[in-house]
Formats: structure tokens, sequence, C-alpha cells
């Protein structure tokens, strides 16, 4: 992306509508999510015309614009453009008619905006594990050394108190008291409510004002949090209403309290953990009826996941797959094929490339798709952009995804499988994980090089190249 932020980032303001159309607006690890109050007037032409905006992804009224790598400093320079205030109000309320594909949508981008901030704090976390993992390894520490307690406690702190977590980005998603929310969900991990679950789950009778308890485990969980927290939204409404003006300071928040966190230990909480399992479940049933091969079909569907942002959906299966058997064998080992063959693609088009411009960009898309796995830059600035090597890319994800189930790869943490993150695949019980890592990573590279010189691709010539890039310069005022 143009080192101009502010510029880039007036543009893109200006080209979804102004800041009086912004709502909302978050970031993930490549995506500024915009949500608008009117959808209709965004200029998506204009959008993917900036410089640095790697692609737009519309649905309903929220708009993704992919920046890639840098866009922490873009949306830090968004946030100055918009008034006081803007950011969090309620776009006016629209009537449609409720159908089960808008049900469906709103749940998924429920989840996708709630978990997409946290994502930094969910791989710092999975790291800082390793680590640990890596120095009990190799005896840099004795066995029970407090350095190491202390790492994994550093590294475990985003999971154990996930819930928490979740409730506060929630909160911010759906329009109600951050403060109230962690309350809330800080209750579902306070160490006496813990211990009592213990108790309850060894047979013991807990009761609260005489109705039992599930016992249930909060910790590492998310979508008791999320549901929590979208029914906290609710009951602060209803008791700001019937709560008198003069009462408002204590009686309210006091009133909150009450209901919502009786009805999140005794209600929403267990069925939040039944829905989690069962989604748990579910991937576990198709990946042990499929094997190797839903490996491979997640390798090959990859990208096109992330393209529709529906790759976040997976991120609480994941960390509760990790929580409850200590590693995730379907999901993350196809990112290892889809992430480093977009590289690969890349790689094969700044080769074949007389375009300086895109051989610049192509090398710095492979570079951040194979040493860190944040392939957007990849996807969105050579893969759709050129499509075949899209195509070679998704061919060559569908092998190694393949290749990674054939082998029983499985992570051990959660993070972008690239070459700096390979090491969430190592098992100390079995050496030959590392090879079998390394081999995917090489054929990934590899395959997805040469199919993507085998099918070609129309080459951008140089005089469109700079037209394009003259073409926006007026606006970014560079």
């Amino acid at each position: 992306m143009s080192k101009n932020y502010a510029a880039v980032s007036q543009a893109i303001v200006d080209a979804v509508g102004g800041a009086s159309n912004v709502a909302a607006v978050t970031h993930c690890m490549t995506r500024l999510r915009f949500v608008l109050n009117d959808d209709s007037v965004v200029d998506s032409a204009r959008l993917k015309a900036i410089s640095g905006v790697l692609g737009v992804v519309r649905s309903e009224n929220q708009c993704q614009v992919i920046i890639g790598n840098t866009v922490s400093q873009a949306y830090a320079e968004v946030l100055k453009l918009l008034p006081e205030g803007a950011v969090g109000q309620q776009p006016a309320p629209v009537k449609n008619r409720i159908t089960l594909k808008r049900i469906g949508a709103g749940i998924l981008d429920a989840l996708i905006g709630t978990m997409s901030p946290l994502i930094p704090a969910i791989i710092g976390g999975s790291m800082v594990k390793l680590l640990a993992m890596i120095l009990d390894m190799t005896g840099v520490f004795g066995k029970g050394s407090s350095t190491l307690i202390i790492l994994n406690v550093i590294g475990d702190g985003a999971f154990f108190f996930l819930p928490v977590m979740v409730a506060a980005s929630a909160a911010i998603k759906f329009k109600t008291n951050m403060s109230l929310a962690i309350a809330i969900a800080g209750v579902l991990v306070h160490p006496t409510f813990i211990d009592l679950m213990a108790k309850a789950a060894q047979g013991q009778q807990v009761e609260f004002v005489g109705l039992p308890v599930t016992a249930v485990k909060y910790t590492y969980t998310v979508i008791p949090a999320l549901c929590m927290t979208w029914l906290l939204s609710y009951i602060e409404k209803w008791v700001d209403r019937i709560t008198p003006a003069v009462t408002k300071n204590f009686l309210k928040p006091m009133l909150i309290v009450l209901i919502s966190a009786p009805i999140a230990i005794m209600l929403i909480g267990p069925l939040g953990i039944w829905i989690g399992s069962g989604i748990s479940a579910l991937v576990f049933t198709v990946h042990s009826y499929l094997g190797w091969l839903s490996v491979a079909i997640m390798g090959g569907l990859w990208p096109l996941l992330v393209m529709t942002g529906m790759h976040r959906v997976f991120t609480p299966t994941i960390i509760q797959t990790i929580a409850e058997t200590g590693k995730e064998g379907m999901v993350m080992p196809s990112e290892i094929g889809a992430n480093l063959s977009l590289g690969g693609s890349s790689l094969a088009v700044a080769w074949r490339t007389k375009n300086p411009e895109l051989r610049q960009t192509a090398l710095a898309a492979a570079a951040s798709a194979i040493v860190a796995g944040i392939s957007e830059p990849a996807l969105y600035g050579v893969a759709i952009r050129l499509k075949r090597p899209l195509v070679a890319a998704l061919i060559s994800g569908f092998v190694c995804g393949g290749v990674a189930g054939i082998a029983g790869l499985a992570s051990h943490s959660m993070a972008s499988p690239g070459l700096f993150t390979s090491v969430q695949f190592f098992d100390p019980s079995n050496p030959m994980t590392i090879v079998w890592v390394f081999g995917v990573m090489i054929l990934a590279v590899v395959l997805s090089f040469v199919l993507t010189l085998l099918l070609g691709f129309e080459d951008i010539p140089v005089e469109e190249a700079e037209s394009e890039k003259a073409r926006p310069a007026p606006a970014l005022s560079v």
C-alpha cells in the first residue's frame, strides 16, 4: 500500500459515501470493515481503482476493503476522518422481510465481526505457547521451570479469558455497554465459579434460587459469550425503559447484571456450549468420514472462503478443538497448501511478467504468503487480478491438502500457516512431522509455480498499468 496512508484513507472514505455514511468501522488482519448507513452509494469501481486497495467485498450493509498487511495504519487514518461519535452509531433501522438467508447472513456477520478483532491476540498467544513448547522440547529450561510456567501463562491468557474478549468485541458489534458485557462474561471465568462447575461435573448438586445449574467449563469458548452479549443488548434497552430517570445511575446497571448473569449461567451458557460442541462434532465427523479428502477439499476451497470472509467462521471451531484435543487436523493443515500455493503462483507471475510494477507486487505478495502465511495480498493483488494463477493455486491447494491429510498433520496452535509459523505442526512424539510439513510447503510452492507457468496468464501491459496508476492520482491528492 502507498505510504501516504492519509490520502489513501481519505479516498476510501469518499468512495464508501463519505464519513456521514459510516456507521461503524473496524479491521482484521488485512481488511477495513465498514458498516454503512446506505450501501447503495458505495462506488465499488472507484474503490478498486485506489492505489493500495487490493480488493472489495460487499455483503448486506457491510463493505470490506482489502488493504493487506498495512491495514492498521490505514485504519488509524480512517478514524481521524470520522466525526467524533460516528464510529459505533447505529444505522437507521430498515425494515426487511425476515428470511432464512437474511438470518444466516446476520449470524455469520455477527460471528465474523466479533472474532476478527481478536485474531491478533489469539495468534500472539498461540505463538508464545509454541515458543514455550519448543524451549521445553530442547531442554533450554528444566522440567517444571518457573520460566516455562510463566511463558505458558502468557500464551494461555488470550484463550483462558476468551469469553471476556469475545464479550468486549461483541458489545461493539451489538451496540451495548461493554463494561457490563465484560462483567457478565467475567462471572463465567471467575475462579470460584470455575471451582463450583468442577464440583458439579463430579456430581455435586449446584443450584441457583432452587434451579439446577448445568456443569459447563467456559474458558476457551466463544459461542456462550457471543450469545450472552447479543441478549444483553436487548436486556439493556428493556431495563432502560422501565427504570425511573433518578435511579438509572445505580438501579439500571444492577438490574441488568442481576438479570443477564443468571440467564447466562443457566440458559445461554449451556446452550452456547452445545452449539459450539455441535459445530465441532460436525467438523470431526466430516474429517473422520472423509479423512485426507476433507483436508484436500478444504485446501482447494480455502482461497474462495477467504474471498467471501467465510474463513473466519472456522475460528471458534479451531479454538475449541485445540482446547479439547490439543490439536486440529482438518482446517489448519489445509491452509499450508492454500497459503503457499498462492505464494508460489505469485512467484511465477513475478518470474514471467514484463511489467515492473506487477513484478514488485507479486514478489511482495509471495513473501507475505510464504513467509508469514498472510495470503490476501497474493489472492487479491495477483491471483484474482490475473485469474489463471488463482486456478493454479486452487489445484495446488487441493493436492497439497490431500498430502497433508495423508501425512496426518495437525496444528497444535492457531496462526496463519507459513514458514515462520510452521512450528505449530511439529509433533514431539513424531519427528517425521518436520519432514512432512516442509515437504508440503515445498510441494505447494513448486507445484503452483509450475501450474501457473503452464496455464499462463494475460500480462498487464506497462502502458495500461501506468494509466491505471495515473487515474486515481487526483482523488488521492498525492
